[in-house]
């Protein structure tokens, strides 16, 4: 056993023989993993999150955040794409900490990837049910308001308060559904997440090419309004505050690495899953947030379902308001259905390695899924989505990843020194500068977010660390000499 004991690492090679070990079959092209990724990126972000940012953080101004989000995801994106040509093994971050800053340090952001994929699934699954709602008021068909939203509220800087609502009920059917399909194998939920991919790409691009022509430039005015007198109300603050909250529209580019042991040829095929998905999103979502704050003035999209409220208020764009409901729902049930594919195999890469029971490292004989794995984390969504709201969902989504991405940054700075001599299919530029900047602009948005959201987050933290030594510590195969140390 190394002395540095828990900072011991992990060989590059034995994660490449747990890509073996695990059983899964490698059915994924580049086409099917940028659909992955889109699948996981166009979803609550651009279709719920984004008119909140707007209307009470960014105004005008929020394509601008977008870009801030969008740079710091670029960075951590590249990051991503030379550890998953490198280490082509599910885990992701997880998975790369392992082999370059050690085994608690893996297990962290293991911990905190749960806050991305799980709280993500949650998170969609209310927005999900927003966007029902909203169907259901087309087809006059009315729903008990008790059973569409959480029983809590979580207002920014105030602890949870009682809504009155019992639990949201098509949250935890949607959630339930997604864990479903993942259950039955990713063949079928590639196939069905391409298809889904197509539709609300679709949606997006109509309401851009339709909606431009009613933009009003009297709405971009003035683009970034004044600071109220608190951080994070327009100016400045509110651009960076919106980039916080809206990077959570992003989550879902590095759930591509999460699929390495299925992809057909990990090396060539995941820098183009990750970099292609991010770009083609981030076009996209420019566009979007720039025509819904023109046709409408910024503080009317304070609403659960912005884009069909821009599109109210135009009796022309009337028609597409159908079709940007049913390609919400479309959208967000495929971000689910990647946010739980992508946990589950990080709950299977980290099983693997002695740090969770056993019994998530199986795979199903007949779907060749790892399903225990995949119902547990379904398990916890659909509690989620039932009981919690929405921003706070999001918002602690948002600092989970931002500090795994942090950690992705300085994980593959630090390989570059200490393992110069392992090939990098995929080889970043301009290391340095990237690995920093990554660090800086995910570090600045994840400063911006709402002081409760740190609080849970250590708390979060601090059951993670009870965990590793009451269970994890003593049951590591790194630990028990079963696998060698770096």
């Amino acid at each position: 056993m190394s002395k540095r004991g828990i900072f011991a690492t992990i060989p590059i090679a034995e994660l490449s023989r747990d890509r073996e070990a695990a059983g899964l079959v490698r059915t994924l092209g580049p086409g099917a993993l940028i659909a992955i990724g889109i699948g996981g990126i166009i979803g609550t972000g651009i279709f719920v999150l984004t008119g909140l940012a707007a209307a009470q953080h960014a105004g005008p101004a929020i394509p601008l955040s977008f870009i801030v989000a969008a740079l710091g995801c670029v960075f951590a994106g590249l990051c991503y794409a030379e550890f998953a040509s490198m280490v082509p093994v599910s885990g992701s971050a997880y998975a790369y900490s392992y082999a370059t800053l050690g085994e608690f340090v893996a297990w962290f952001v293991g911990w905190n990837l749960v806050l991305e994929y799980m709280l993500a699934a949650a998170t969609v699954a209310v927005g999900w049910a927003r966007y029902f709602s909203k169907l259901m008021e087309e087809l006059h068909i009315q729903l008990p308001a008790t059973l569409l939203s959480a029983p809590f509220t979580g207002e920014v800087g105030h602890a949870f308060n009682l809504s009155g609502a019992l639990f949201n009920v098509p949250a935890i059917f949607i959630a339930a559904l997604a864990t479903t399909i993942c259950y039955i194998g990713i063949r079928q939920s590639a196939t069905f997440n391409g298809f889904v991919v197509a539709i609300k790409v679709s949606i997006v691009v109509l309401v851009i090419a339709f909606g431009a022509f009613f933009v009003n430039t009297a709405n971009w005015h003035p683009y970034i309004p004044e600071n109220t007198g608190t951080f994070g109300e327009f100016g400045i603050s509110g651009i960076l505050r919106a980039s916080g909250i809206i990077f959570f529209a992003y989550i879902g580019f590095d759930a591509v690495s999460t699929a390495a042991q299925e992809a057909k040829n990990p090396q060539r095929d995941m820098p183009i899953g990750i970099l292609g998905s991010l770009i083609i999103c981030t076009i996209l979502y420019i566009l979007m947030s720039a025509v819904l704050t023109g046709l409408v003035p910024y503080p009317q999209l304070n609403d659960a379902a912005p884009v069909v409220v821009a599109l109210q208020a135009h009796p022309q764009l009337t028609w597409l308001k159908i079709w940007v409901i049913i390609g919400a729902l479309a959208g967000l049930t495929s971000v689910i259905l990647v946010m739980i594919l992508a946990q589950a195999r990080i709950f299977l890469t980290m099983a693997q390695h002695g740090l969770l029971p056993p019994s998530f490292a199986k795979v199903h004989p007949k779907y060749r899924t790892p399903h225990i794995a995949t119902v547990a984390t379904g398990i916890f969504a659909i509690v989620a989505a039932g009981l919690l709201p929405i921003n706070v969902l999001s918002e602690m989504v948002s600092i989970g990843t931002l500090i795994a991405f942090i950690v992705v940054c300085i994980g593959t700075l630090v390989l570059r020194y200490t393992r110069p001599e392992l090939p990098r299919p995929f080889r970043v530029k301009g290391i340095w500068f990237v690995s920093i900047m990554g660090v800086v602009f995910c570090g600045v948005m994840a400063a911006t977010l709402d002081k409760l959201t740190w609080v849970r987050l250590v708390a979060w933290t601090v059951i993670g660390v009870i965990v590793y030594f009451g269970y994890s510590y003593s049951r590591s195969h790194l630990r028990k000499g079963e696998v060698l140390t770096d």
